[in-house]
């Protein structure tokens, strides 16, 4: 019997032995491979850092649409920043020659052209005009959008037409008409500006929602293809961001309650973001010639959960519609017409202030 025990306890060090050693092996590997995964997220970091010092724009020709005002106002003056020529347009010449003065004002040489993207014509005026200035266009950014917020009850066809014509065909008519020089030249950056709108559809904004998932697919695409030609192109994702554009979005249905929660997240300082750090982050990626950058940690879990759990980010979503607004009138509003929160909260104060920085008023 004592013998027995002894063989048992001797067998249970030695077990006892290999699963220490066996834990010593283990946390080791996993010591490595964490080690491994730090060094390679560092490595990528370092690319990407080099990668944007080695992308010089001073002298380059930047084409910027919907630059007039809003996220496009914001993107030509961190290009303008960085020494690269710019081409601006947008549809009120107020607001775009307004915009073109603060820019010559800094230092920027600017060309300001009057152009409606949703018509062909007028775009492939616009890229004559530039290429007759400037000679070429080295980055096209494009960025005109529209906004309508209402349940789908209010919404019309009209509306979905709008947002196509302007945010889709928008983004393709530039496209094509300046990539001819960008492929024979072999070197381009092309930045279309998308929205988590693109990758998650949020309701109450369904107009946007399928014009936005219509420009993520038409920049992965035209990016795989464009490989072999030299020209790189990149997907802009933002979440929200502070840029008083909700002042000029539309409303529908019960419109006031419709412009409450949505300059709510708009202005919100721990929701949204500044519009001028957007811009660098942008202006980086694309020198980088990034595939992608998802602005703001919202958007990005959110992407990320989506595409983990479809159906949970789907249920989420319509547990958040019970809580929006009904109505089905059609009739729209623009946000100015309804403020009964901005000014008055402390958490939106920082809307105005947008607004007027990037004359959205």
């Amino acid at each position: 019997m004592i013998r027995q025990l002894l063989q048992f306890a001797s067998k249970s060090s030695v077990k006892r032995a290999g699963w220490r050693r066996a834990a010593r092996f283990g946390a080791a590997g996993a010591g490595l491979l964490l080690a491994g995964a730090g060094a390679g997220w560092a490595g990528v970091a370092l690319w990407r850092r080099l990668g944007m010092r080695r992308q010089d724009v001073r002298g380059q020709v930047v084409l910027i649409t919907g630059s007039s005002r809003g996220l496009g106002l914001a993107l030509a003056r961190e290009f303008a920043r960085l020494g690269a020529r710019l081409v601006i347009c947008g549809r009120g010449e107020e607001s775009l020659q307004a915009a073109r003065e603060e820019l010559e004002q800094g230092g920027a040489e600017v060309l300001a052209i009057r152009c409606d993207v949703t018509d062909r014509e007028q775009v492939r005026r616009m890229v004559a005009e530039a290429n007759g200035r400037f000679g070429r266009i080295d980055i096209l950014v494009t960025n005109a959008g529209v906004i309508q917020v209402g349940p789908v009850a209010s919404q019309t066809m009209k509306d979905f037409q709008e947002a196509l014509d302007v945010i889709f065909w928008g983004a393709v008519y530039p496209t094509l008409t300046v990539l001819p020089q960008m492929v024979e030249r072999r070197r381009g950056r092309i930045a279309h500006i998308a929205s988590i709108g693109g990758k998650v559809a949020v309701p109450h904004m369904l107009p946007y929602d399928c014009a936005k998932f219509a420009v993520v697919a038409f920049s992965e695409g035209l990016r795989a293809e464009l490989a072999k030609d030299g020209v790189k192109v990149t997907t802009v994702v933002p979440g929200l961001m502070r840029t008083g554009s909700h002042l000029n979005a539309t409303f529908k249905g019960d419109y006031r309650a419709e412009y409450a929660w949505f300059s709510l997240g708009a202005t919100m300082p721990m929701l949204s973001m500044d519009a001028r750090r957007a811009a660098r982050k942008i202006a980086a990626a694309v020198r980088a010639g990034r595939a992608e950058i998802i602005l703001t940690p919202h958007a990005k879990l959110l992407a990320a959960f989506h595409g983990l759990f479809p159906g949970l980010t789907a249920g989420a979503l319509g547990a958040l519609n019970r809580c929006l607004p009904t109505g089905t009138a059609a009739e729209r509003h623009p946000g100015s017409e309804s403020r009964p929160l901005e000014g008055k909260s402390v958490v939106t104060r920082l809307g105005p202030k947008a607004a007027v920085r990037f004359k959205q008023v």
